[in-house]
């Protein structure tokens, strides 16, 4: 069968990336489908991704479009020849923030999510994005983490060349808002699905049951219908 990779992307921190991932897994995990949960700090430690790690590590805080996008074609060819049927992903693809944060051009990132969309053919992505008013997912963000969250992830966005003009939360949000906007763009163009699910106060519960029920017809009943893969 054809793999599938369900990439989980998001306006900004807080609006429910890794709780909705980790529903999707379990929704079509119980269909009897082999699945694999790439989480956010998955990308320090995978195997495909070592060279993207050793880079980053190396000094310049930084990694070449060319580098993430040949580890992405190692993790799914990796994953198709250990018969995964459905890649989940978390703020992995399409690696925007990272690209504006490390000072590359909308020219250049849209180039580079291009040619990510090649590598990863002939799997059938579609990307999940969750989208939130800037504030009021920062403001969720810091409640959850703590009032130093706030200081670490505008110290972590000044200090970065592609979001130094980021000074305090205020600013943030308009960064946000900005790599949105680019966001979406750039995924216009790769032909992949592009399912945006708005939050409008709406609880984890209701966000996993319009992406799943979506979901379910993208992938067919093989997966995520009620039968399940096996009949059972």
């Amino acid at each position: 069968m054809t793999q599938h990779l369900i990439a989980v992307a998001g306006s900004a921190p807080g609006v429910g990336k890794s709780t909705l991932c980790r529903a999707l897994t379990a929704r079509i995990a119980v269909t009897g489908a082999t699945v694999d949960h790439f989480e956010g700090e998955d990308v320090l430690t995978r195997p495909a991704f070592r060279p993207v790690a050793e880079e980053f590590a190396g000094g310049a805080r930084a990694v070449r479009p060319a580098t993430l996008v040949a580890a992405t074609r190692s993790y799914v060819e990796e994953a198709r020849a250990d018969g995964v049927d459905v890649l989940v992903t978390d703020a992995l693809l399409p690696f925007v923030p990272s690209l504006v944060a490390w000072g590359h051009d909308e020219t250049e990132i849209a180039r580079t999510v291009r040619d990510v969309a090649g590598a990863v053919e002939p799997t059938r992505v579609c990307v999940v994005y969750i989208r939130d008013d800037p504030e009021a997912a920062l403001r969720r963000a810091v409640e959850r983490e703590g009032p130093q969250w706030a200081d670490w992830y505008v110290d972590r966005l000044r200090s970065s060349p592609g979001t130094g003009s980021v000074r305090d939360l205020e600013s943030a949000a308009g960064h946000l808002r900005r790599e949105s906007a680019l966001t979406l763009c750039v995924l216009a163009a790769t032909g992949w699905k592009v399912l945006v699910v708005d939050v409008d106060g709406r609880d984890a519960a209701q966000l996993e049951e319009e992406a799943g029920e979506w979901l379910q017809g993208w992938l067919g009943r093989e997966l995520t219908g009620g039968e399940g893969r096996n009949g059972a």
